[in-house]
């Protein structure tokens, strides 16, 4: 490969060099480009006439499909279609490869270091772009991609000595310069040298920007704590804790970026990867960053969508449905028939997602085959196939890491191969059918019938579940007569089903990103175990950001102890890049903690409370405060609520003050103007400007209600404005 390669002097770093190698850059760009169209042209054709000779000459082996020559048949037609794949495999490389050009064009690179190695009198120049661009025929690079191991020096060093880990083992040698560029549409509007006072600057400009509806790349902004996160290829689980604004899911998606660039042992694609995120909402909020990045994207799933696949019930609760729920029942504005929570204020989920519900689950699943399944003998026109002692005897010495539903699996097919062979015999059809319904009766498992049976049945009542509150075994109860599965019910419904029959999705999947972690509890991260047992994880989460629990550190701790990863880290992000010295100040206020959390000194307005006298006072007060932040130039102006009944009264009360959107789960919303948004599903999602709408001491009165307060304010880039009612009413 051959480097750019200048002596040590400033003729490289004119305004005329960086010139001319912008425009030789610019030029064989689109010479690539040129070529890369011209070739995509090539392949369609051949497709085309690919596919029309497929069916001039199989048009008679299509009609052969069913007859005696069906092999030799099918084989004509692979001898076409084979080659039609690869083409179109190769026409749909090479169609990425020109929207890279394209973009390449646009914004070739965005930084350069001068890398002296140990020995060597010259330094070489490296420009750094979000994909790499090399001539095949010379082997020069013009750019290296920003995930190539020499970029991680722009990253982490500041001019001296440097080093970075390439395949062959560690590199080190001098950093001698740094110098970043702003280049729109091929044209380069400015560039400095980069130490670290200019570089923090530049930050600082980028940040006080509006935000758009979409999270953005930030390759340019990476810092050193960030890209050792994402470039992390040792430890099979990465765990990262950090505050609000600390980048953590823009981290995660320039790790996945990283690691389809990278591969683990061998290349990662784009199906390998899947993000489990909070909600459907989040989810459109990322959908463009792997995409900027030049990555195709990866699928993102929340976990009601996981259940769903995996237990075969289309009809089950979301955690938005759940927390909406749950917030109203504890401000007594809807009554639901259940409180959500115990005397001691722990809710349903935190015991029945708890590990001590695990290891009731995994104690009534070992007694399923002497407790539960009817196994009667096995006969058929009275000969004896296999006698109820018998089956229960092969039930239970299998083979504990078996299922029991693959053991009973087994059975079925040992009993209906013997039965197949009598019948051949005997056609006695009638015997035959009562055979197969007989084993159906105690091989098929009902999960919902089963889960049920562990909350009615008189022995586990007595037994398991003896010193488990009456009131969540009268709720799980009478959820079985609705066809929605609780949230509540979810993991352990999901895990049962695991236990007992393992499952085969997703086994494609090798690294699995979990954001928000805190959300999740024990039983949460033991299905996610069993589903993607040879997973890699990337998990982000901030205790501080719990919405119905109390949660710390240990949290960390216990999902390295569920999962058992052979290797894993935890890495804390205690800086905010979000919001202002003064938004930051003022959320610290809300965390029950003595946290520590660093800004990154950007100043704007102090955050201002007010109230009004009255609901009709307060939305003409919100309606204007709106209008005037919009007129400012503010892209985004988020009116947050607790709840969605408050988001959705609120909107009633101002959509003939103000153009304002409602935002509601499960429901694409671009996140631009003004529109309401209730606490729950704004997490991870970052606004202009923030209005807390219902922060009356009525309406926020318990002390957990201070994390919705914390999550509400520390969404705001520029500004934060926080409004009540004064002396509101509970209802």
């Amino acid at each position: 490969m051959e480097k750019i390669m200048k002596q040590n002097d400033e003729s490289s770093r004119s305004p005329a060099a960086e010139a001319d190698y912008l425009a030789q850059t610019l030029k064989f760009a689109g010479e690539e480009l040129s070529r890369a169209r011209t070739s995509g042209d090539d392949i369609k054709s051949a497709i085309i006439a690919a596919k029309k000779e497929m069916r001039e000459n199989t048009t008679h082996t299509i009609g052969s499909l069913w007859g005696s020559e069906a092999f030799e048949a099918l084989a004509a037609l692979n001898q076409y279609a084979n080659p039609i794949n690869d083409q179109i495999a190769t026409f749909e490389e090479n169609e990425n490869k020109i929207v890279r050009l394209e973009n390449t064009l646009k914004s070739p690179y965005f930084a350069r270091i001068d890398f002296q190695y140990h020995a060597d009198e010259n330094e070489e120049l490296i420009y750094i772009g979000r994909t790499s661009l090399k001539d095949n025929k010379t082997h020069q690079m013009y750019i290296y991609d920003w995930r190539s191991p020499v970029a991680s020096v722009f990253y982490r060093f500041a001019t001296g000595g440097a080093y970075y880990d390439a395949p062959g083992g560690r590199i080190e040698g001098s950093l001698t310069f740094k110098r970043q560029y702003e280049i729109k549409n091929g044209v380069l509007d400015y560039y400095f040298d980069a130490d670290v006072q200019i570089v923090d600057e530049f930050l600082r400009k980028l940040l006080s920007k509006n935000t758009s509806s979409r999270m953005k790349a930030i390759v340019e902004t990476i810092q050193k704590e960030q890209d050792i996160v994402i470039r992390d290829m040792e430890n099979d689980l990465m765990m990262v804790q950090g505050v609000a604004g600390s980048g953590k899911t823009s981290i995660a998606l320039h790790r996945a970026a990283y690691l389809m660039y990278q591969g683990l042992s061998n290349h990662l694609l784009a199906h390998n990867i899947l993000i489990i995120s909070p909600n459907s909402l989040f989810e459109q909020y990322i959908s463009r960053v792997l995409p900027d990045l030049g990555e195709e994207n990866v699928a993102s799933v929340v976990f009601e969508e996981i259940a769903r696949k995996v237990l075969g019930y289309k009809k089950i609760q979301s955690r938005e449905q759940y927390l909406e729920n749950l917030l109203c029942s504890r401000d007594d504005i809807l009554e639901r028939g259940r409180s959500f929570l115990l005397d001691d204020g722990e809710t349903h989920l935190a015991f029945k997602a708890s590990i001590r519900f695990a290891n009731i689950i995994d104690t009534f699943i070992e007694e399923l085959p002497k407790r539960y399944l009817k196994i009667l003998d096995i006969d058929y026109v009275g000969q004896s196939i296999m006698s109820a002692s018998e089956i229960r005897r092969k039930i239970t010495s299998a083979g504990s890491n078996v299922p029991l539903g693959l053991r009973l699996s087994q059975i079925e097919a040992y009993i209906m191969e013997t039965v197949q062979s009598l019948h051949r015999v005997y056609h006695n059809h009638e015997e035959f059918m009562r055979i197969k319904r007989t084993i159906q009766s105690f091989v098929y498992l009902d999960i919902k019938k089963l889960y049920g049976h562990l909350f009615t049945d008189e022995y586990y009542l007595t037994t398991l579940l003896s010193d488990v509150p009456t009131r969540i075994i009268k709720d799980t109860v009478a959820n079985f007569n609705h066809k929605t599965i609780a949230y509540d019910d979810v993991a352990a419904m999901l895990y049962l089903k695991l236990r007992l029959h393992g499952t085969n999705e997703y086994k494609n999947i090798r690294q699995i990103v979990i954001d928000e972690a805190q959300d999740y509890y024990p039983l949460h991260y033991k299905a996610l175990k069993l589903i993607f047992s040879k997973a890699k994880y990337t998990v982000l989460g901030d205790y501080n950001q719990t919405l119905e629990k109390e949660e710390d550190v240990t949290l960390y701790n216990q999902i390295a102890e569920i999962l058992e990863k052979p290797k894993s880290i935890l890495v804390t992000m205690d800086k905010s890049f979000r919001s202002t010295n003064e938004i930051i100040n003022f959320s610290a206020q809300f965390l029950s903690h003595d946290i520590k959390i660093r800004s990154f000194n950007r100043s704007g307005e102090k955050p201002q409370v007010y109230s009004a006298s009255s609901d009709e006072e307060l939305a003409v007060m919100l309606a204007a405060e709106a209008k005037r932040l919009i007129e400012s130039g503010y892209q985004s102006v988020g009116l947050i609520c607790k709840t969605a009944f408050n988001a959705k009264s609120l909107y009633y009360d101002l959509r003939e003050l103000a153009d304002v959107s409602l935002v509601k789960a499960g429901v694409e919303a671009e996140l631009q103007g003004i529109f309401i948004i209730p606490v729950y599903l704004a997490k991870g999602l970052e606004f202009d400007a923030v209005l807390i709408c219902d922060a009356s001491k009525e309406n926020y009165r318990r002390a957990e209600d201070k994390k919705l307060l914390y999550v509400a304010s520390t969404r705001a880039l520029h500004y934060l404005g926080v409004y009540s009612v004064k002396n509101k009413s509970k209802t």
